[in-house]
């Protein structure tokens, strides 16, 4: 069932039978109840639609239901539907916030019209409430996620509840498909983020050197130790370690480090002075370590004490949707950087990038978006060549056909910001047809906005 745009409130079941018929029949879907405290039970603040209901109801009437409704949030539209001696009370109830009134009996289209004008508000306050956080968002330091694909929706869903945490988090995923980013993204929006973040790739550093990277050396503590070293565990103190390939962990280290997470202490190397840490560490890994732990390869300890929280990174391949996004975004970077300009892909230099299967993930596109803001499109035919037999072949015609429309659409919207009308003269097509074809691949105009 579609959500509903109408609420609507009578104890008459009668009208409530008439109204839902009428009401459907504009396309305007409702859910009735007899009583405000049901229909109150199903608002909240994201809901999309419209509140109509009878003045006189028993129990909690139209008046006191409206105070309600404000109370869950005062952009929610409330007309209420009153007979002739209501009239004065119904003023009294748009001096306390109501949208409007109509008298009963009411005219048909009339009620239809102030419905529709009654949506329209609703989703535009909604729209604003979006674009003021996406806003507030953007205008914070440190790296952005960048997606609105549902598989990075649902890495965002999964770690925005636990930004204002200290819990450790494992993030898994292929090499170049932005964990880096992500984690660093946590840290910049997280009560940690006025400390440090300390980044060490695990499977970079020597193995006789690690040791004293995390943990740090007294002068003295081995041969070439001429003076004091903070280990990188005592450098984030306050702040986020971020462990790289901690598969690549030596074992030894492992039993050290569980030993840290367990006590909050750390111990220099040739120091028998224990000194306390408030760390939150973020782990790293393109391995299954649930598996290399079963193979006794990875300390299974180890392993649940970073696996408080895991999110899983999707490749760029199963995200195709965000590709123009992204390409888009770091070609600006890219422009300003090297002080050139940025030409915005076209429909059919879009459905190529898509086509990819991009084995390289994020970090090849942005290569990729460097080098078409340096050489231009030239850069996307090397490109081509150089990765021919990686092309996903695997889609049916259909399949291709849908994938070109919605990224020549994505393009299309990301050149005029987000503008129906100018997206509708770009692509040459109806206002109805633009907005059933972003309805039908899950478009907003929201999303594209500057």
């Amino acid at each position: 069932m579609n959500k509903p745009s109408v609420i609507f409130v009578d104890d008459d079941p009668h009208i409530l039978q008439a109204m839902a018929q009428s009401l459907t029949l504009e396309d305007l879907p409702v859910a009735c109840f007899e009583d405000a405290a049901s229909a109150l039970r199903t608002l909240g603040p994201e809901f999309e639609g419209v509140v109509l209901c009878d003045y006189n109801m028993p129990g909690m009437d139209g008046l006191d239901m409206l105070q309600q409704v404000r109370a869950v949030d005062d952009a929610i539209p409330v007309i209420i539907l009153t007979g002739q001696g209501d009239i004065s009370t119904a003023v009294t109830a748009m001096q306390q916030g109501a949208y409007d009134f109509i008298e009963k009996p009411f005219d048909h289209d009339e009620l239809i019209e102030l419905l529709r004008h009654a949506l329209e508000k609703r989703h535009l306050a909604l729209e604003n409430r979006r674009l003021k956080a996406q806003l507030r968002q953007m205008a914070k330091p440190g790296p952005r996620i960048l997606g609105n694909s549902p598989a990075m929706q649902r890495v965002l869903a999964t770690i925005h509840p636990i930004l204002e945490t200290s819990a450790n988090i494992l993030l898994h995923g292929e090499t170049g498909s932005g964990k880096d980013a992500l984690a660093r993204y946590i840290h910049e929006n997280s009560p940690r983020s006025a400390h440090n973040f300390v980044a060490i790739n695990c499977g970079a550093v020597p193995e006789n050197l690690i040791e004293s990277e995390l943990f740090g050396h007294e002068p003295g503590a081995f041969t070439g130790a001429d003076k004091l070293r903070i280990g990188k565990i005592e450098y984030a103190h306050q702040g986020t370690l971020f462990l790289d390939e901690v598969e690549s962990m030596p074992m030894p280290l492992q039993v050290k480090l569980l030993r840290v997470l367990e006590e909050r202490m750390v111990e220099r190397l040739g120091s028998n002075q224990v000194r306390p840490v408030d760390v939150r560490i973020i782990a790293a890994t393109k391995a299954d370590l649930k598996q290399l732990s079963d193979e006794g390869r990875f300390r299974q300890d180890l392993y649940y004490r970073l696996n408080v929280v895991k999110v899983d990174i999707p490749p760029l391949r199963e995200r195709k949707e965000d590709i123009p996004l992204l390409f888009h975004h770091f070609a600006l970077i890219a422009a300003a950087r090297y002080d050139r300009e940025s030409i915005p892909l076209d429909a059919s230099q879009t459905a190529r990038l898509m086509q990819r299967s991009w084995p390289g993930n994020v970090r090849e596109l942005r290569n990729l978006a460097e080098r078409y803001v340096l050489l231009g499109p030239a850069a996307l035919d090397e490109n081509e060549r150089a990765g021919a037999g990686n092309i996903s072949g695997r889609q049916t015609l259909a399949e291709m056909m849908d994938s070109f429309e919605r990224s020549a659409i994505i393009s299309a919207l990301n050149a005029c910001h987000g503008s129906i009308k100018d997206t509708m003269v770009q692509l040459g097509i109806a206002r109805k047809t633009l907005y059933d074809k972003m309805k039908k691949h899950g478009l907003d105009k929201a999303q594209f906005k500057d």
